[in-house]
């Protein structure tokens, strides 16, 4: 996973009237955790966090009093209407520390016809190392027919990768569509043979 670079500022001034001013000056409040350090309160220019948030689980390589620091976005929350960050919280990381995450399931292939694919997980928790985080897992599908089950265990992970659940976890299953049920009970038409 690519790491984006960005500088942040201490903050001491706190509050919703506070927040709103940084926000104003295209800055957005942060806090960063970890490590057994008391909370530190920051801004991050608020364009380049919200493409480096484009990532779930986003790396962001910290300048703070010119020393860099690894942190990993833990979340963020952002105003329902305009979709403006108006806050983060970030985790101080090290390179090598593994770390629990959760990580989008991706679909790849499809389904026999009349059939759809119902995800239980949209997301699975991981254990990865810190700086190597997948961006998502796969679901492979290979024109599988109702029944077909996909447990925690059947997803490939990336090396070094753990998955944090239960192998028997069911992750997705092939189901019958409601089109696919009438096509299998629709009796076939006999043409009557005239009579004489």
């Amino acid at each position: 996973m690519s790491e984006a670079t960005i500088v942040a500022e201490n903050r001491t001034s706190f509050g919703k009237g506070a927040a709103r001013k940084f926000r104003a000056a295209g800055r957005t409040p942060a806090v960063i955790y970890g490590h057994g350090t008391d909370p530190r309160h920051v801004t991050l220019p608020a364009h380049e966090l919200s493409l480096a948030l484009r990532h779930k689980n986003a790396v962001i390589d910290l300048k703070i009093d010119g020393k860099n620091e690894l942190v990993l976005v833990k979340s963020a929350s952002k105003d329902v209407i305009t979709q403006v960050i108006e806050h983060v919280d970030l985790v101080t990381i090290r390179k090598g520390e593994l770390v629990h995450v959760e990580v989008p399931v991706h679909v790849v292939g499809e389904t026999l016809s009349g059939t759809t694919l119902d995800l239980e997980h949209k997301t699975v928790k991981v254990a990865a190392e810190a700086t190597h985080i997948p961006e998502f897992v796969e679901v492979v599908l290979n024109k599988e027919g109702a029944g077909h089950h996909v447990l925690a265990k059947d997803i490939i992970l990336p090396e070094g990768v753990t998955m944090d659940l239960d192998a028997d976890t069911l992750i997705a299953s092939v189901v019958e569509t409601p089109a696919g049920a009438a096509e299998e009970t629709a009796a076939p038409v006999v043409a009557e043979a005239p009579a004489e």
